[in-house]
């Protein structure tokens, strides 16, 4: 599949101030719905002494294990380490990935069951499904976006209109439900519960701009390049403020953005941790250089670590113990954004290392990405590695 190069190209309120990095913010909202904040998004863990080192693999292998191991004969993605239950977030991911190793069967496998299971009477998807049914049915926008994409992607790889007509249906409700429009731009909320009047509630991981970039092309509608210009505006800020992203943040009407610890700013802390990893590889792939800039403003921040802790504060220390194949996937694409392409593959080398030594839903979900992100075109973007062979 060819690169896009077009673009080249709550509700409660609740008040509390706190200090973080000698910075007062201001947090004001409450969510009802799903956040992937939680350190169960990912399990703690090493490889451990003597362990063999696996075999490097390509990105469509990477993604075929991912597939392999996570995926059940129905379609479900199963969260195996997290009680067996399944995200809307996890179905996108499939699909994703399918989608990008070229598995057709798999790819309507995935769709269908989400069809099935997960899609509410406003065509969003509903969060998390347990035990034979759904038991959170509050969108996650982020999730809801990749799916959209991946149906678009999918309509085009496995040559059906009809996949495509329904990515746009999807991603005309996201728009619908699931954006609001601030001073800079337009930006993409984490949910339905935090629409209203602003500030927002924000979660910087969220912006795809590739996806928004597609999706645009598909749909033909304006509102997803004003979604591309937003989230970089809002995203330029962030990355001004602090050297690295917040997990959770708000969004005044201005633009302005303050860190909170948590998607209702009630509880938590304010770090750079499983959300927050993921900006880089959602921009990283960008066809706009501004974008891609961005991705590389993280590499020197997170290049101070060998051993790279998933979770930092927004100076770049470290605050935890927890080792992810997302924090050197998410190196990776900063890396490679930066033309530091030999640091980018050996970090995606690491990544997958660590996924097959400590498997984890979420942590294999995105060593399968990255690598299709980052160094293949089959998800249709600029992959910075693909862009520089």
């Amino acid at each position: 599949m060819t690169r896009r190069t077009k673009a080249l190209l709550a509700v409660v309120v609740v008040v509390a101030v706190a200090l973080t990095a000698g910075v007062a913010w201001l947090v004001v909202g409450g969510p009802s719905g799903p956040s992937s904040d939680a350190p169960d998004a990912d399990a703690t863990g090493t490889p451990g002494a003597g362990t063999p080192t696996p075999q490097a693999r390509t990105a469509t292998e990477i993604g075929e294990g991912f597939l392999d191991d996570w995926v059940d004969d129905d379609g479900r993605v199963v969260r195996r380490d997290q009680g067996d239950d399944t995200v809307s977030e996890g179905q996108a991911y499939g699909m994703l990935v399918a989608v990008g190793v070229g598995d057709e069967q798999r790819f309507d496998a995935i769709w269908r069951w989400t069809r099935e299971n997960l899609v509410r009477e406003d065509g969003l998807l509903a969060w998390r499904w347990a035990d034979g049914a759904v038991v959170d049915d509050m969108p996650a926008s982020d999730a809801d976006v990749d799916a959209a994409r991946a149906l678009v992607l999918a309509g085009e790889a496995f040559g059906d209109p009809s996949l495509t007509e329904q990515g746009v249906d999807l991603g005309g409700a996201v728009l619908d439900e699931m954006t609001a429009v601030t001073d800079v731009g337009r930006i993409l909320l984490p949910g339905p519960w935090a629409a209203g009047d602003g500030p927002w509630s924000y979660n910087p991981s969220y912006a795809s701009p590739a996806s928004f970039a597609q999706l645009a092309e598909a749909s033909g509608d304006p509102r997803w390049s004003e979604l591309e210009a937003g989230s970089r505006a809002v995203t330029t800020s962030v990355l001004d403020a602090t050297a690295l992203p917040s997990d959770w943040a708000q969004v005044r009407r201005d633009g302005s953005v303050v860190p909170l610890p948590g998607a209702d700013g009630t509880s938590g802390t304010v770090q750079y941790s499983y959300d927050a990893a993921r900006l880089a590889l959602r921009y990283a792939e960008s066809c706009t250089p501004d974008d891609v800039a961005l991705a590389a403003r993280l590499a020197p921040v997170l290049q101070r670590y060998d051993d790279l802790p998933m979770q930092l504060d927004l100076g770049g220390q470290s605050i935890g113990a927890d080792q992810s194949p997302l924090a050197y996937a998410a190196r990776a694409a900063a890396e490679a954004s930066a033309g530091q392409h030999e640091e980018a593959s050996a970090d995606l080398r690491r990544a997958d290392a660590l996924a097959q030594s400590t498997p984890t839903y979420y942590g294999t979900a995105w060593a399968a990405l990255a690598a299709l992100q980052v160094e293949a075109s089959a998800l249709g973007a600029c992959s910075p590695l693909e862009v520089a062979r």
